[in-house]
């Protein structure tokens, strides 16, 4: 079955430049190689002989090219990058993708090119956080020159996750803020709600109480922030920061509210250490009978020094 999809592939491609042969231009051979009835991208394709395929695309590309029909040669460079990562050659199918993304724009579909771009940080993900970070932005920037706002945002939203877990903190802070001067815009204030406390939990780990604090005070003016589960938990939160209270800040940082956020401010949350102590504060044991002072009584107070350990 393979063998005959090849041959079928290699015909169309036969057929084609016969009629270049025999025309005076490259107009049939054109026709001959784009038409529905005579697809060999598509047959190598299913016939999984991606090397193939992907050197079919190119060529389908490249006479779209020339016809000007750049959505078209766009669409055709994409496909030949997803047989790239098909033979699992991610960084080389990206690099089309992005070129197909540019001719998207040129075409005046920026909207497919956000796509495309979403689509080629998803594959990238796994193996190169960086350039997926770079991609995400590339798509939001993109979806925020067409007033796309929400498109615009979720993509944001990638990139301040990917920042995070690669530790690039003041990125991230900038990413947040944006996202959520984004979601007031549309206004989507339960989400402005949670990248408060995205914020605060990013500021924080920056050493930057000062930052996290402007953060809260500044979604005041958010309808409905002010008495909510998300202000009450960022101002007890910023309480026990500030006050080297150790319990408290275990017991904001273990609630369910900043437990169940996303993997990677989860992780900031329960990793979030108190400034000059470092873990959970252990309660001190009840005094022996025999009055205080004693040995007892010392090493009790020996105990409810501050240890290491996550918050």
């Amino acid at each position: 079955m393979a063998a005959q999809k090849i041959n079928e592939a290699h015909e169309h491609i036969a057929r084609a430049e016969k009629c270049l042969l025999r025309s005076w231009n490259r107009t049939m051979m054109q026709v001959c190689l784009l038409s529905p009835s005579a697809p060999p991208a598509v047959a190598f394709k299913n016939a999984k002989q991606f090397e193939e395929a992907k050197e079919a695309y190119l060529k389908e590309a490249e006479n779209h090219t020339e016809n000007k029909a750049l959505f078209h040669a766009a669409k055709a460079i994409e496909q030949a990058g997803m047989m790239l990562k098909d033979m699992k050659r991610v960084a080389e199918a990206v690099q089309l993708i992005e070129k197909a993304c540019v001719m998207y724009v040129e075409n005046g579909t920026s909207g497919t090119a956000g796509m495309a771009l979403d689509r080629a940080g998803k594959l990238i993900e796994p193996i190169d956080l960086e350039k997926a970070v770079d991609l995400y932005q590339k798509a939001a920037s993109v979806f925020e020159n067409e007033d796309r706002l929400r498109q615009a945002a979720e993509l944001l939203g990638k990139a301040s996750r990917l920042l995070v877990r690669l530790r690039r903190l003041d990125e991230a802070a900038v990413s947040l803020q944006k996202e959520k001067n984004m979601y007031k815009e549309i206004e989507n204030y339960p989400t402005c709600f949670k990248k408060t406390i995205a914020q605060v939990l990013v500021h924080l780990h920056r050493s930057d109480f000062v930052a996290a604090d402007k953060c809260v005070r500044e979604s005041y003016s958010l309808p409905g922030f002010s008495g909510s589960e998300d202000c009450v938990s960022m101002e007890t939160l910023l309480q026990g920061y500030d006050e080297q209270d150790e319990e408290q800040v275990f017991r904001v940082c273990n609630s369910p509210l900043l437990k169940y956020m996303d993997n990677d401010y989860a992780k900031l949350a329960v990793t979030l250490k108190v400034p000059g102590g470092g873990g959970k504060k252990k309660k001190s044991p009840a005094a022996p009978q025999g009055g205080a002072g004693g040995p007892a009584a010392s090493a009790a107070e020996d105990e409810d020094d501050y240890e290491g350990g996550l918050c």
